[in-house]
């Protein structure tokens, strides 16, 4: 039975992640909402540093979703070939982009419900659209947030749509900043393999699981 984490220690967890990181960004390179969001699609089940190599010569290429849009589906993938599912993600950039010219006028949709319809774009991927470019009270649970939710005991729910429910109810507001504050801790200190439990970490004394995870 996990033990879970008590009022009075979310708001400690709250506290300290918002004052440790209330400056926090995405690590992921970007200059409008468009090139944002193709670098968040692309970041799926690949690192944010891999990406940042990619993604240059990527919107160099296709400035705009009009660019895109016309793309060669080849081509695209040439630019994208080191990345994860490099031919699933090609056809879905050039699917969302004509999507974006068709549906939208050539705007990206700052609106939850209308990303989603975008090809490649799921409910997550949409969440940290939001988060980063509108600080969007919303959560959004990848690999470093479920571990993180987990270990603190914030959550026991076995899906990431349960945890981002559970983050939700528990933390309330200032979801833009705890969701990049999760990801940073998750990334660089609670790692999953040898976490940084005795030489960096901050909430050692709010930790649930250390002495089960830490032989990692």
């Amino acid at each position: 039975m996990a033990i879970m984490a008590k009022k009075k220690e979310i708001e400690e967890i709250k506290k300290r992640f918002i004052e440790r990181y209330k400056d926090a960004q995405t690590e992921l390179d970007y200059k409008n909402i468009y090139e944002l969001l193709i670098a968040v699609m692309l970041s799926a089940q690949c690192t944010d540093k891999r990406v940042n190599i990619i993604t240059p010569a990527l919107f160099e290429k296709y400035p705009t979703p009009q660019a895109l849009a016309e793309a060669d589906l080849d081509e695209v993938k040439s630019f994208i070939k080191t990345c994860s599912f490099f031919n699933n993600k090609a056809k879905n950039l050039i699917k969302m982009a004509q999507s974006v010219v068709e549906n939208y006028n050539g705007e990206i949709p700052l609106d939850e419900k209308e990303l989603v319809k975008l090809a490649g774009v799921g409910r997550k991927t949409a969440h940290v659209v939001m988060i980063e470019y509108t600080k969007a009270n919303l959560m959004a649970v990848d690999t470093h947030v479920f571990r993180v939710a987990h270990r603190l005991g914030l959550s026991d729910a076995k899906t990431v749509e349960k945890t981002e429910e559970d983050l939700v109810k528990a933390f309330k507001d200032d979801l833009y900043i705890l969701h990049q504050a999760m990801v940073l801790f998750g990334r660089y200190i609670c790692t999953a393999k040898n976490p940084k439990c005795d030489t960096e970490c901050f909430m050692t004394d709010l930790c649930k699981t250390k002495e089960s995870f830490k032989a990692g």
